[in-house]
């Protein structure tokens, strides 16, 4: 397990890895090459910086790809519960510029804190703190940012096709659904790893949920982030989902609702 700064607190942040040391120096040594190359890029730079992606990091693309195109046929929009820095928004705006350019209405829809855990659980078991996997003070405003050009790049850019809802997912799902009495869900991406928000959202999003809809758990099944388990089991219970997984995500899993 690493830990870095928390640029918002000024104090650790947990970054949960299983990293041997050799491979967090090769990370590390690829880090200063990626940031010493990045200005000698050009205008290619976007493309060029391909060169330091590590495996990890594209295999989690292939997997949201295959969970995209499970989801295709699925009328709705897309909520990540749980985005941080916000990678995986980025590249759904991508894929749905890919696989669906002209599909104004499968918004996205991001759900985070931005200040890490708001509450931590027994159930979760003991290693996580409040503020855990915080981004840093002000970042939503930067992420919208960065959305915003990346929707450019696709059709139909004049159209916002995105959503950054900030606050403790427990309460601000609640009032989206409210305010968005319409609102199917497609796809809900659980990644906010503890027990008490992810029971939450997965009671609050249920009527809004249709044959078909892909359900995407991050840390499933994973000692280390064991409240997300708990809470798909007492929510949904285990018995009634067929759950798979990927071959690019550890602990990924998903399962298509109400098969």
């Amino acid at each position: 397990m690493s830990v870095t700064t928390n640029p918002a607190a000024g104090e650790p942040s947990v970054e949960f890895t299983l990293q041997a040391g050799g491979e967090m120096a090769m990370q590390q040594e690829l880090f200063d090459l990626a940031t010493s190359l990045m200005p000698r890029y050009g205008d290619g730079w976007n493309s060029h910086s391909l060169v330091t992606i590590r495996r990890q990091s594209l295999s989690r693309f292939l997997h949201y790809d295959l969970l995209y195109r499970q989801m295709l046929p699925v009328p709705g929009v897309i909520c990540e519960f749980g985005v941080q820095w916000g990678a995986t928004l980025s590249q759904l705006i991508s894929l749905r510029g890919i696989h669906e350019p002209y599909n104004h209405s499968r918004r996205i829809i991001g759900f985070d804190t931005f200040q890490g855990f708001v509450d931590v659980d027994e159930q979760d078991g003991g290693r996580w703190s409040p503020g855990d996997y915080s981004t840093e003070d002000g970042y939503e405003a930067t992420l919208d940012r960065i959305l915003t050009l990346q929707e450019g790049f696709n059709p139909l850019s004049h159209i916002k096709k995105f959503e950054l809802v900030k606050g403790d997912a427990s309460k601000t799902t609640a009032e989206w659904l409210e305010r968005n009495p319409h609102a199917i869900i497609s796809m809900a991406i659980l990644d906010m790893d503890v027990y008490r928000a992810t029971r939450d959202v997965l009671e609050l999003i249920k009527p809004r949920l249709t044959k078909g809809s892909v359900l995407v758990f991050d840390e499933l099944s994973s000692g280390d982030f064991p409240g997300e388990t708990l809470a798909v089991a007492e929510v949904l219970g285990l018995n009634n989902l067929s759950l798979r997984r990927s071959n690019y995500h550890t602990y990924g899993a998903w399962a298509v609702y109400g098969e």
